[in-house]
């Protein structure tokens, strides 16, 4: 749709818009809690513990001059069979999800594309992916995949847009970013359809990423080189990168965008090795800006970056509770920026500053750990940066589902058919083998 078509929304209806989002949400999330108990199986009771990856996923919005992260939101999910002991259940079961206010990223006229990912797929990472499927081959609604004891959607290509959003006739400027997206998970019998449980969870997506505070055309980072601006943030990043950086690569960036960040510079999040000798993205990135005295050290001068100040994507029980912030956990960017294999080094629960061996993790990583009865941790506490309970009311939502109330899930006979009279055990305990129904 050409720019001079979209009008913008009457500010006067702005608060009118968002409350009839917020109704629609909450009639969806109703509906959704109260399916007819007739298609819902009368024999073993199960649960769905379910959770994002991480705290928050990033995207670029616009691909066309640079490509940071794509679209890329992976769900998992374990699925409990009420018992005394309870079992993790792997087979004979369909886990889905879906997201019932946002159902494609890539519009078709006379819906406008979300991003325009899909346009410079095939430039940045050599694929030719259908509209609306991401990098793993997941699109917004399908089936999760079993892998060991869980069921894992990898890659959804999500946005923060509703589709209510994206509207013919507004400016894409102006649409509200809904960055705590909830996806609906469901859990069926594999042979008869009949539903077992469900669950409502967050998947955070944010294209808040950006680096306008010091690339603008008339920023800090612009204005300090001899460099002429472009009119655009990320070309101006290109051409600022180009002058530091003469003779080291042929033909410049800014005559080969778009340009892959991690085609040069390694990727754990996007597994690219990059090429050697040159440092890792977040090695380079921190390193560049650890010195610079308008990013302070601390959550505030974090947001100049990821994922921005308006979604504000640190909002566990830690940072709400106990005054916790970035770099109580991460360090400064002086920390970071030396960390040898960043996204695979991470904070831990169980350094003795913190939860010491109460909270032991049996994988390097929180987000891959297992505790009580085989439960991934995140299962219980949720994801990075949103541990229970958290500032975020949608992130409450499975909890509540679960529980009947908000936080941590510390309700035994959401899995225990009985109230366990044994001493609870937070520690990893080897599970019972997968059980079919």
């Amino acid at each position: 749709m050409a720019a001079q078509n979209y009008r913008l929304i009457p500010s006067k209806y702005t608060f009118l818009i968002l409350i009839a989002v917020l109704a629609a949400t909450a009639i969806l999330c109703w509906l959704f809690t109260q399916e007819s108990h007739a298609a819902v199986q009368t024999g073993p009771r199960y649960a769905v513990l379910a959770w994002n990856n991480l705290g928050m996923h990033c995207y670029n919005r616009d691909y066309s001059d640079i490509g940071v992260l794509p679209p890329y939101n992976t769900l998992w999910a374990q699925v409990i069979k009420l018992g005394d002991p309870p079992q993790v259940v792997t087979t004979g079961i369909r886990v889905e999800y879906c997201f019932p206010l946002n159902t494609y990223s890539a519009g078709k006229p006379p819906l406008p594309d979300k991003t325009n990912f899909w346009s410079y797929a095939k430039q940045l990472f050599d694929v030719n992916l259908p509209p609306n499927v991401g990098l793993a081959g997941k699109s917004l609604k399908g089936v999760m995949d079993p892998v060991g004891d869980h069921f894992v959607a990898e890659g959804i290509p999500l946005t923060e847009y509703y589709d209510s959003d994206a509207r013919r006739g507004i400016n894409p400027s102006m649409w509200r970013r809904h960055p705590y997206q909830l996806a609906y998970i469901t859990v069926r019998d594999a042979n008869t359809n009949v539903l077992l449980t469900k669950s409502i969870v967050v998947t955070p997506v944010s294209s808040e990423l950006n680096c306008v505070n010091c690339h603008a055309d008339t920023a800090d980072a612009t204005t300090r080189y001899p460099v002429t601006p472009t009119g655009k943030v990320d070309t101006n990043i290109l051409v600022l990168h180009d002058y530091l950086n003469p003779g080291k690569y042929d033909p410049p960036l800014m005559q080969s965008r778009p340009v892959l960040c991690a085609k040069c510079h390694a990727s754990a999040a996007l597994g690219a090795p990059g090429l050697p000798g040159v440092s890792s993205l977040s090695n380079a990135m921190h390193h560049r800006h650890k010195d610079l005295p308008d990013i302070t050290p601390d959550t505030q001068g974090c947001y100049n970056c990821h994922p921005g100040p308006q979604t504000k994507c640190l909002r566990d029980t830690m940072s709400q509770s106990f005054v916790f912030n970035c770099t109580t956990c991460h360090g400064t960017m002086a920390n970071v920026c030396i960390n040898p294999t960043p996204w695979l080094n991470e904070p831990r629960c169980d350094n003795e500053s913190c939860h010491g061996s109460s909270g032991a993790l049996d994988n390097p990583l929180y987000r891959e750990s297992k505790g009580h009865g085989g439960t991934y941790c995140a299962g219980c506490h949720d994801s990075p940066h949103a541990i229970a309970k958290s500032r975020e009311y949608n992130d409450s939502i499975k909890f509540t589902m679960l529980q009947k109330q908000a936080g941590t899930l510390k309700k035994c006979t959401v899995c225990h058919l009985s109230m366990p009279t044994q001493p609870f055990v937070h520690k990893m305990k080897s599970p019972s083998p997968p059980a079919s129904l």
